[in-house]
């Protein structure tokens, strides 16, 4: 059901380094070299941006509200701002010392967000991206569904919210698959859903003065720890994780999900 007759939505997102350039990996090639690279947010996130702008103008003025969330350093705000450029009304900025957290703690850190936020009254709909541009790790969606018990579609082409319902498309090759879940529910989008807009000059100056909410969660011990990170001669690049103990990959009440979702575990060998 919609919350208060106000359509109320929030898209999580990362900053990740702009991979336009050379990559070029850092003395302990566990991370990039990031002096000389800009940052951004992955294509997908975009997307989603864009189209929780979309939803919430479809209503009309007054008629919900749009939020940014980020997990990252100090300096992601930056991306929270190119959001809130868009056309987002507010933001949220989890702020760590910048270095990486695992799938399973970072799902958790925006649960509890999401929860705290939700005082007054839940979420209608979240987006994510379908996977972040650096880690593409395909986790955090799901494991925030799983953990607020709501309904979860991924990978989708197409999102439009009817009534009290969300109708999800997702790309088979030979056509599409399109489910409908009841609100609230959580969605992960691909790019091509929509296209971006570009911020204006006038966007850009409202959204330095745009609200950001920011806290300081704790760092828990991580699960999956990255051994390490090379870029090929070719395209691409690889990393190698592995698992440093075991544990219930997710906790909290089962998920009321559409007959189709993607879930991938978190990699314990090689992976491209």
């Amino acid at each position: 059901m919609i919350s208060r007759g106000r359509l109320r939505v929030l898209v999580c997102v990362k900053r990740v380094p702009f991979t336009g350039g050379k990559m070029v990996l850092a003395p302990d090639r566990t991370a990039l070299e990031t002096r000389h690279l800009g940052f951004t947010i992955s294509a997908h996130e975009e997307c989603g941006v864009e189209e929780a702008v979309r939803i919430v103008e479809a209503g009309g003025a007054g008629s919900g509200e749009s939020v940014v969330l980020t997990l990252g350093p100090a300096e992601a705000v930056e991306q929270l701002r190119d959001a809130m450029a868009l056309g987002i009304d507010r933001a949220i900025h989890l702020q760590t010392d910048g270095s990486e957290w695992d799938g399973e703690s970072t799902a958790a850190a925006i649960v509890e967000a999401i929860r705290t936020e939700e005082a007054a009254g839940p979420f209608d709909l979240i987006l994510f991206g379908n996977e972040s541009a650096d880690a593409c790790g395909f986790q955090v969606g799901l494991r925030v569904a799983h953990e607020l018990g709501r309904p979860c579609a991924t990978g989708l082409k197409g999102v439009k919210v009817e009534g009290a319902n969300v109708r999800c498309e997702q790309d088979t090759g030979a056509g599409r698959d399109v489910y409908v879940l009841p609100l609230p529910a959580v969605v992960t989008v691909r790019e091509g859903l929509n296209l971006p807009r570009y911020p204006s000059v006038p966007g850009r100056m409202r959204a330095a003065r745009k609200p950001v909410v920011t806290s300081s969660p704790a760092r828990p011990e991580q699960n999956l720890a990255l051994v390490e990170l090379s870029v090929p001669g070719g395209p691409g690049r690889q990393t190698k994780l592995r698992r440093t103990r075991s544990r219930r990959s997710c906790r909290g009440r089962p998920t009321t999900s559409s007959p189709r979702r993607s879930s991938r575990p978190a990699p314990t060998a090689a992976t491209t």
